[in-house]
């Protein structure tokens, strides 16, 4: 009976880190439908659309298919419409650093999101600053180093490119602080419908009277299937294999499996786009990625 509990567990165990790691991997084809969008001539912000508006509708079909309200209260509404706004900024910045340094890169940096909210926890909140954290902070900034002189040739990356992913990544911890603190009592599925469907209206109206403006309808094919697969793959499965993952193997283990992201983004930066990957780049990426796992095991 004990060996059996065993292999139900193994088994259980696995399958919850094979969904993280489809979740990381849908989540990392980001840069492979934006740029494919940016060769029709596209601007950030159109793609974003596009990709929210994709997003938005299949949720919404989702939320109607499993029978849950549409309803929420005020409170939920208004920290509803703070994490839209934060999301908006977060995609804009990292989608718009594409046009300054290579997406692997951006993807990477991106993903120091777990140190900041570390930080922003000690400062803000007093949680204690671990001996970890701080290890982790220090081989992140390391790798950021090693990436700032990883271009070709030794050639310094972009700082306007870096500034944006900064920003990208600061705001999506920020967005991660107050969904931890807002403590939602609704359904997951409903929280993403609402704060992809706000985000959408931010980036219809930074478009509108900020960008190039209300972003037209697709017209080829081309463009529909590109669209759809933002909405599709690294928004509406990531969330999903992301839930699955989270409810078998707790979000530590599923933080971990995370680290595929950046990953992905680079294999398809490399393979696809031609973008160019040096030792010094790859050391880089390395030590951001072990600062990351580091400071995501610091409780297990």
């Amino acid at each position: 009976m004990t060996d059996e509990l065993q292999s139900k567990r193994r088994n259980s165990l696995l399958k919850g880190i094979f969904f993280g790691c489809l979740a990381g991997i849908c989540y990392g084809t980001n840069p492979l439908g934006a740029l494919k969008l940016y060769d029709y001539g596209f601007t950030p912000e159109t793609v974003l659309c596009y990709r929210f508006a994709f997003a938005a509708i299949l949720l919404g079909v989702t939320l109607i298919a499993c029978r849950l309200p549409f309803k929420v209260n005020r409170r939920e509404f208004g920290v509803l419409l703070l994490l839209g706004f934060l999301f908006a900024v977060c995609a804009q910045t990292l989608y718009a650093s594409f046009n300054f340094m290579d997406a692997g890169l951006a993807s990477t940096l991106l993903f120091l999101y777990p140190l900041e909210v570390a930080v922003i926890m000690g400062l803000f909140f007093k949680e204690k600053l671990r001996a970890k954290t701080a290890i982790s902070i220090a081989v992140s900034l390391a790798g950021l180093a090693l990436l700032y002189r990883g271009g070709e040739g030794g050639v310094a990356l972009s700082t306007v490119g870096l500034l944006l992913v900064f920003v990208s990544s600061l705001s999506y911890a920020i967005y991660i602080v107050v969904v931890n603190r807002a403590r939602f009592l609704t359904s997951s599925i409903k929280i993403t419908f609402y704060v992809v469907t706000f985000c959408l209206f931010f980036m219809l109206l930074y478009a509108t009277f900020f960008g190039s403006g209300f972003p037209p309808l697709p017209s080829t094919a081309g463009q529909w299937g590109w669209g759809h697969m933002l909405g599709f793959v690294p928004t509406y499965l990531s969330l999903v294999f992301m839930a699955k993952a989270i409810k078998i193997v707790g979000s530590t283990p599923t933080a971990i499996t995370g680290a595929l992201e950046p990953l992905t983004a680079v294999c398809i930066g490399v393979f696809v786009f031609g973008e160019t990957m040096t030792l010094r780049l790859a050391l880089g990426i390395v030590l951001i990625l072990a600062s990351v796992v580091l400071i995501t095991v610091r409780n297990r």
